[in-house]
């Protein structure tokens, strides 16, 4: 039993009242559909028929990425008067930009105290991302991915069509108009390390009517279950894991069996499922064989920047092994009983039951396996 495993009888846990609060909050409530919610055309007609809310899914992850995003988002405010979490909706769409950067001219028809301390260049609406380490060398190299690309393009597109939403703490934006967003911009934050990648694009007419168009086709469906799912379903996607209505969107499942096994109708289905099977075993074995090809040509290279990448090393280090004599002194020292024939694993037990360190050595000749690490290359300043 660990310390994070650990709850007291009777205790409450910090997480039931964030769980509550976070249940509770605007966007959680919303029947409207949200740009945020253009993740999966299924779940987005779900949301436009009211289906019920069935599974609350771990949203730990994503309440620690508001706290830091609040966070982070009220202290620019105050320090660099940004327009934070700003309101923008028209008859089908509703979404809050999380920052609106004012060029001079714009901010310029806004009441002085309104005004930010140093105006952007053009417009520019930005979305926050918080994400973990484990997926961070993913977004340095890739960027967004196309769901968060089409709501930002839906943010700036409401903006520029209709504007700021005439809701009250933002009357004086709804009286600007239209706005003529000229640039969309990405802020990724790590949970783990506090790192910030920024990307930013011109804003594109093109890909914004796309993510309209996607919008359209979503609302245009009869029923959400004409939609596709853009998601391979519960245990392969931490976005079906967590999705309000993956009940409904995966019906049927037999207890014990994966949903993906309702796909499945017929032999031609098994045919076509099998064929992609061999397809992608037989990609992954070329690409392991080429990625153990590359890994044996680099073996003799210093760590550095290569090109986009960076090579780094671990592991090589002395492999360590239980040292048995010294566990035998520490069993006599103790008064405890030293097996006529060494048990090691007992032994290893019983010290650590007794609150003892167990006693290592470096194994003669022995090292750890060298892992190789890459991930991208950092521009020099």
């Amino acid at each position: 039993m660990t310390a994070t495993t650990f709850r007291a009888p009777g205790s409450l846990s910090i997480w039931d009242a964030a769980h509550a609060a976070d249940s509770r909050r605007p966007r959680s409530v919303q029947t409207q559909l949200g740009a945020s919610d253009t993740i999966c055309s299924r779940r987005a007609g779900y949301i436009l028929a009211g289906a019920e809310r069935t599974n609350a899914g771990d949203k730990r992850a994503a309440i620690l990425g508001t706290y830091i995003h609040q966070g982070l988002l009220e202290d620019a405010r105050r320090e660099y008067g940004w327009l934070i979490e700003r309101t923008v909706a028209d008859a089908t769409l509703r979404g809050h930009i999380d920052v609106v950067q004012l060029d001079t001219a714009t901010a310029a028809r806004l009441p002085r105290r309104h005004r930010p301390v140093e105006p952007a260049e053009v417009v520019t609406v930005e979305d926050v991302k918080t994400k973990s380490s484990r997926v961070w060398d993913r977004v340095v190299r890739y960027g967004p991915t196309a769901a968060e690309m089409r709501q930002v393009l839906l943010y700036a597109d409401l903006l520029r069509t209709v504007g700021f939403a005439d809701v009250p703490g933002q009357r004086y934006l709804h009286r600007l108009g239209p706005v003529d967003v000229q640039r969309v911009r990405f802020r990724f934050v790590c949970r783990d390390t506090g790192e910030e990648h920024i990307q930013e694009f011109a804003f594109d007419e093109w890909l914004a009517a796309q993510a309209r168009w996607w919008v359209d086709r979503v609302t245009e469906a009869e029923s959400p279950e004409e939609l596709r799912r853009d998601h391979d379903g519960p245990g392969l996607s931490v976005i079906c894991d967590n999705c309000p209505f993956v009940q409904a969107c995966w019906p049927g499942v037999a207890p014990g069996q994966p949903a993906q096994t309702t796909l499945i109708h017929d032999d031609e289905d098994r045919a076509r499922a099998l064929a992609d099977y061999v397809r992608a075993h037989e990609r992954l074995r070329d690409a392991k064989q080429a990625k153990e090809m590359a890994r044996a040509m680099l073996d003799n290279s210093p760590e550095g920047n290569y090109g986009d990448n960076h090579l780094g090393w671990s592991g090589g280090n002395d492999r360590e092994e239980t040292d048995v004599a010294a566990m035998v002194e520490q069993f006599e020292d103790a008064d405890l009983a030293v097996p006529m024939i060494p048990d090691t694993e007992a032994m290893v037990s019983i010290l650590r039951r007794a609150g003892m360190a167990v006693p290592r050595r470096k194994a003669a000749g022995q090292k750890t396996a060298r892992t190789i690490k890459v991930s991208r290359a950092r521009k020099a300043a």
